[in-house]
């Protein structure tokens, strides 16, 4: 009997191990998804491209169903994916054809239960299977602008204790791994910008986005933060979130100085603009929200007229405004604690926040259009501002707007 308990008392700390490690570094990220039972088929680091191009093991692999057809809500709402789809998206402007040739916009994601990467088009709303990789376990993906180029994470090893970055080829079989355990990573269009973290302290380093000609660009004794581009020459660094702690944002410059722009609030969030000269930043005050716009050159705090977490919104690309899934009412609720948790859920409309007027315009009202609740995540929207797209982090389903 004493026996039992000792051999139970150890699986229970092998999974509550697993547990802490997934949600220190990937807080803040929507859903969690775990491998099927037996399917090794991720790769591990040190393995080469050649058996990294789909499951050689041997191993089950899941029977994986089709994501079906896309689903024509009203004429401007669709429902790209019924099923559940791996948070991070890339949404693209096409070329036209020739001058008279509508433009249309690609839409580039992994489909959670398998892997596979699907490319979605907005004009002929065709779904085409891009790579047909079994890659099941994926948590989250972040996309070069082209969307050549997933960079997904993922847990491994028999404690689910090391955390693993690959480079993930949208239309070919090769790939390349980042060093492991890293707690945050960002990319754009020429670099990857990636942070490891440690009892010490925290190291941000800046490569190419083929992985080479890496470099360290600041340290800090920081350990809990997560970092990301602020234009071309800066960084915009703040501490992971909690409705318990006092949160601060930072801009770093090229030379590793950093500057404080928000904070102390609980539970904040900054959301950098494209060129760096804002910061949308949310933060929690007597279990409610609060958002405000920074301007990053006089360090001047704007409050607007809409309030929601910053990780539910997305930056157009000429920095003009922010659109955001703002929810109808708020729970009384730790935030953003509970919200990542999934202990509340949100029914949301989409606002488009227009910066230079400071008010804010309603987009889409989805109970409407869909007669159901959107828990907005995943906001992405393409250069052109014609697509916007976003999770549904109630069934992790993906969705697009035309604007």
């Amino acid at each position: 009997m004493q026996r039992t308990l000792i051999i139970a008392a150890i699986a229970i700390a092998v999974l509550g191990l697993g547990a802490f490690v997934y949600f220190f570094f990937f807080t803040g990220s929507p859903g969690v998804a775990v491998a099927p039972t037996g399917t090794t088929s991720l790769p591990l680091a040190g393995q080469t491209a050649s058996n990294t191009s789909g499951n050689t093991s041997g191993a089950t692999v899941p029977n994986i169903s089709s994501p079906g057809t896309p689903v024509v809500v009203t004429n401007r709402l669709i429902q790209i994916s019924v099923g559940p789809v791996v948070p991070g998206v890339a949404v693209v402007d096409l070329k036209p054809v020739n001058a008279s040739s509508s433009p249309t916009t690609m839409v580039n994601y992994i489909e959670r239960q398998s892997g596979n990467i699907f490319s979605y088009r907005t004009d002929t709303h065709t779904l085409t299977r891009i790579s047909n990789k079994t890659l099941p376990g994926i948590q989250t993906a972040e996309w070069l602008p082209d969307a050549s180029t997933a960079f997904v994470r993922y847990l491994s090893g028999n404690d689910f204790s090391t955390i693993n970055t690959y480079a993930l080829f949208a239309t070919s079989s090769s790939g390349f791994f980042l060093p492991q355990n890293l707690s945050n990573i960002a990319v754009s269009s020429a670099s990857i910008l990636t942070l490891a973290s440690g009892v010490n302290g925290s190291i941000a380093s800046l490569a190419h986005t083929d992985g080479t000609h890496s470099s360290t660009i600041f340290t800090t004794p920081l350990t809990s933060i997560r970092v990301s581009f602020a234009g071309k020459n800066q960084y915009l660094v703040f501490t992971k979130p909690s409705s318990t702690l006092l949160g601060y944002a930072f801009l770093v410059n090229s030379s590793g100085h950093f500057t404080r722009i928000a904070g102390p609030q609980n539970g904040l969030i900054a959301l950098p603009s494209p060129s760096g000269k804002w910061v949308l930043v949310s933060y929690s005050q007597a279990a409610t929200v609060q958002m405000e716009l920074v301007n990053t050159s006089t360090g001047v705090a704007t409050a607007l007229p809409v309030s929601t977490l910053a990780d539910k919104c997305v930056w157009a690309a000429d920095d003009s405004s922010v659109y955001c899934g703002v929810p109808t009412s708020l729970p009384n609720a730790s935030y953003p604690d509970d919200w990542y948790q999934g202990a509340v859920q949100f029914s949301d409309r989409i606002w488009n926040i227009h910066v230079s007027d400071r008010y804010a315009q309603l987009v889409l009202d989805f109970s409407q259009a869909n007669k159901g609740d959107l828990d907005a995540v995943g906001l992405a929207i393409d250069p052109s501002k014609s697509t916007l797209v976003f999770m549904n982090k109630n069934d992790d389903s993906l969705w697009s707007y035309s604007l």
